[in-house]
């Protein structure tokens, strides 16, 4: 009995390795599906979240035009990561239109002077209520806009180079 619980250990190391590997082998699905898609996008006016934007209500996202709706903050690292990337989109032709989270309208005014201002309106979320209610999770968010204000997809993360394409392929879809 003594011999068999020297090699506890190692059979407890053993097992704990198995289980590691096996996860890094088959990982479980990670993709986040919305339930808003499809939906209608919620009622709000929002204040203005930059000295140079107007406020954002959700009346005006829904022209008979698709629009990407930007869940962003200044103090936000991956924003400023996807920032070349909402240029790009916006040179492309893209109406973009954006949320600031938890954010002072001063930050706001440095963030998009360093990185840039891809946005033609600009609403700020002080409560973050907006947000939840979008369902989206935190910063950076994309949403695709349909014509009628609905959801048509939700971009969780931020938008980097290689997802350009599919970003452009949603807006199409979405008219």
């Amino acid at each position: 009995m003594r011999k068999l619980l020297i090699w506890l250990p190692l059979a407890l190391f053993a097992g704990f390795f198995i289980l590691f590997a096996s996860g890094l082998l088959k990982p479980d699905d990670r993709v986040i599906t919305s339930k808003q898609v499809g939906k209608t996008l919620p009622d709000f006016t929002l204040p203005p979240a930059a000295s140079d934007r107007p406020a954002l209500m959700s009346r005006e996202l829904a022209t008979g035009k698709p629009r990407l709706l930007n869940i962003f903050a200044s103090w936000c690292v991956p924003c400023a990561a996807e920032a070349p990337q909402l240029l790009a989109l916006k040179r492309a032709g893209v109406e973009i239109d954006a949320i600031a989270i938890r954010d002072a309208r001063e930050d706001v005014d440095r963030f998009l002077a360093r990185y840039g201002n891809p946005y033609d309106r600009i609403g700020l979320d002080a409560r973050s209520s907006v947000q939840i209610a979008l369902g989206s999770s935190g910063v950076p968010e994309s949403f695709v806009i349909d014509g009628k204000g609905r959801i048509a997809y939700q971009h969780v993360g931020d938008i980097r180079a290689d997802d350009i394409p599919m970003i452009l392929q949603q807006l199409e879809d979405a008219r």
